[in-house]
């Protein structure tokens, strides 16, 4: 009789057992989440725009960048490549994506190859980084760093000041790395001579937060893997930016446009 009543007692509970929530499931754990934030301002060239794409196609084919990955804690990374230029002009290009190894991260590279490159609007660092941060917020992932990546080729000219974008980001613990692209002489309103020291003094922030200045079309792709790499392994070394350690600091509200529409 107990035994029926046993038997009966659980039969009643199952689909209320069945029904009960789950937990949720644990996020992954990766060493870094960085977002590969890329100019595609109309101040880009389409031919330097392909050779920064190109550039980071090839660094996540390189078996250095996969030897970084790999070196870390955990041994995976968590990336996404958005392109951007106004104060609400941002594409995701390609999405969060958990790189491991070589085959994840080539998957990665022939995902941003496929794409095609937008080239839109003005130039809103501060709008970009805005964005991003947002973006770590729905990584997914649970990062041990957090890191943005932000190339271009002039200063912000729109949206916020950038400091105050920067500094935001750095208060939640993000680092952001710059890559100023200096291909060209300047040759009008916002084109900056010393785009490297405005990006130190004006974008950069956070724990080993460093900067490599492009200027040379034959050094981009290396420059880019090279960033990347540092990135991921997280490694101070000496500044790539040497004449800037005696400079004035600049003035972050430089060229910033009175107009702060998109």
């Amino acid at each position: 009789m107990a035994l029926r009543h046993s038997m009966l007692v659980l039969s009643l509970l199952t689909p209320l057992l069945a029904m009960s929530p789950r937990p949720a499931a644990a996020q992954t754990e990766v060493d870094l989440a960085l977002v590969l934030a890329v100019d595609v301002s109309r101040s880009m060239d389409r031919d330097e725009q392909e050779l920064q794409r190109q550039g980071y196609v090839a660094a996540f084919h390189s078996p250095l960048v996969h030897g970084a990955i790999q070196s870390g804690m955990l041994g995976r990374i968590s990336v996404t490549y958005v392109e951007w230029s106004g104060v609400a002009d941002q594409i995701v290009v390609v999405p969060w994506m958990i790189l491991a190894d070589a085959e994840s991260a080539a998957e990665f590279a022939d995902r941003l190859a496929a794409a095609p490159i937008a080239r839109i609007g003005p130039t809103s660092i501060s709008g970009a980084i805005d964005f991003t941060v947002r973006l770590l917020d729905q990584s997914g992932v649970e990062p041990l760093r957090k890191a943005i990546d932000v190339s271009g080729d002039g200063p912000n000219n729109r949206g916020r000041l950038v400091t105050l974008a920067r500094d935001d980001a750095a208060a939640k613990g993000i680092t952001i790395n710059g890559l100023p692209l200096m291909l060209k002489q300047p040759s009008g309103f916002g084109d900056m001579e010393d785009l490297d020291l405005y990006f130190r003094d004006c974008v950069i922030a956070g724990f080993g937060a460093f900067l490599i200045p492009v200027r040379e079309r034959q050094h981009f792709a290396e420059a880019i893997k090279t960033k990347i790499i540092r990135e991921i392994a997280s490694t101070p070394s000496k500044s790539l930016i040497d004449k800037a350690q005696t400079s004035p600091p600049m003035d972050c509200t430089t060229r910033v446009s009175p107009y702060q529409g998109p």
